[in-house]
């Protein structure tokens, strides 16, 4: 595959890693690398200080898995938040997709990933066995399983489900507004706060 020229070994360097974010090409890439090299250098410092403060200072909070600044996130730090009730997600985006329709109060348990032996991931690499600990400690009472509706999210939906059968917690999911095979990322504000208001029990 042809590599342009950038006649700096410097610049190069910067277009390689800028082209490693996802959905970032080497055109956009080059685009973003010469608006940085205009800026002020105050500006760049700025920029990279605060990525570097990111990778270096966010972490997960203990409770859920979402990431936080500090000992634990907002929402497990918010007593006004519902503690009965905990829905199940893949990821931050999901929480901040759920968030945006307003039509959720309670608490989260981020998986951080969905089973996928094709991808090498298993029940064990995720914190399905802390989620297990959490209702074992008697205060929820709903686990809301809202994961992708497609193969690997119905997987780990019915795994949890298994896992949870002994401890007469209900165990429901978002309601079929959102079609099989859809992301919660991409799915409408609307639908997907009426998926979570109308959610029904989980069956096999």
């Amino acid at each position: 595959m042809y590599k342009q020229n950038y006649r700096s070994k410097l610049l190069e360097e910067a277009v390689d890693q800028i082209a490693s974010l996802p959905g970032v090409g080497r055109k956009s890439a080059l685009r973003y690398a010469l608006h940085l090299l205009r800026e002020p250098a105050a500006n760049v410092e700025k920029f990279t200080a605060a990525i570097n403060n990111m990778r270096t200072g966010v972490r997960y909070c203990p409770e859920c898995n979402m990431i936080c600044d500090d000992a634990t996130c907002p929402i497990c730090s918010d007593t006004s938040r519902d503690r009965t009730v905990v829905c199940v997600v893949e990821s931050l985006r999901d929480v901040l997709s759920i968030e945006n329709t307003g039509q959720y109060h309670g608490l989260y348990q981020v998986l951080g990933g969905i089973i996928s032996p094709m991808d090498g991931v298993g029940p064990d690499d995720l914190p399905i066995k802390h989620l297990v600990e959490r209702v074992a400690k008697g205060e929820i009472k709903e686990i809301i399983l809202a994961l992708d509706t497609n193969m690997e999210g119905e997987t780990t939906s019915l795994y949890i489900y298994r896992q949870l059968a002994a401890s007469g917690v209900k165990v429901s999911t978002i309601a079929r507004g959102v079609a099989f095979g859809d992301d919660l990322e991409y799915t409408d504000e609307f639908t997907l706060g009426k998926a979570i208001v109308n959610r029904q029990l989980f069956s096999i």
